[in-house]
């Protein structure tokens, strides 16, 4: 059995959960989300638990097995507390800031120009400019991880000066750069 994909999944309050063969529902506080899962796991509910169960031991279905527990799990928990990622721009780029216009992120990193980021449908975008930090918050984990990436994306943190987007919490790995010509 896989170790990830046996572990039952409890609903908490106020999440209510449909399942339509292999198409799964999951309502909450928060929205509601929509998946379809491979028809060799099987989904069931035994009052407010969840339960997934596969057909055969065959290598792809064990690798489904614990891929679809995870996925439900997250749409679970992302329906009644949400996800949020929390990006830092480094203390060391004086002039880089992100400021809210609208709903759109405006970056002002170092380019000749503004770059304008509009958020994908679910996801909520805010900053704070004390703390020069950008948190992207929505249901779909998978949504909120991309849309963090390709901020960060716009401007990566470099290894020499450290400037740049990058995650709370990550760690730059910084180079020594060039070393300066001694004179005789």
């Amino acid at each position: 059995m896989s170790r990830i994909g046996k572990q039952p999944i409890s609903l908490p309050k106020g999440v209510d959960i449909k399942i339509d063969g292999s198409k799964v529902t999951v309502k909450g506080p928060k929205g509601e989300l929509s998946r379809q899962f491979d028809p060799r796991i099987a989904l069931s509910n035994d009052g407010g638990v969840l339960k997934l169960t596969r057909a055969n031991d065959e290598r792809d279905s064990r690798a489904l097995h614990g891929l679809s527990r995870a996925l439900l799990n997250n749409m679970v928990m992302g329906v009644s507390a949400g996800f949020t990622r929390v990006l830092e721009i480094t203390a060391e780029s004086v002039g880089y800031r992100a400021e809210m216009s609208g709903k759109n992120l405006m970056l002002y990193v170092g380019y000749s120009h503004v770059v304008n980021f509009p958020p994908p449908a679910g996801i909520t975008l805010g900053t704070d400019a004390k703390t020069r930090t950008i948190t992207v918050s929505g249901i779909d984990k998978e949504v909120v991880g991309q849309t963090a990436a390709r901020i960060r994306e716009v401007r990566p943190p470099e290894p020499y000066k450290g400037k740049g987007i990058k995650y709370q919490g990550e760690v730059i790995r910084r180079k020594a750069g060039k070393s300066g010509k001694t004179k005789k």
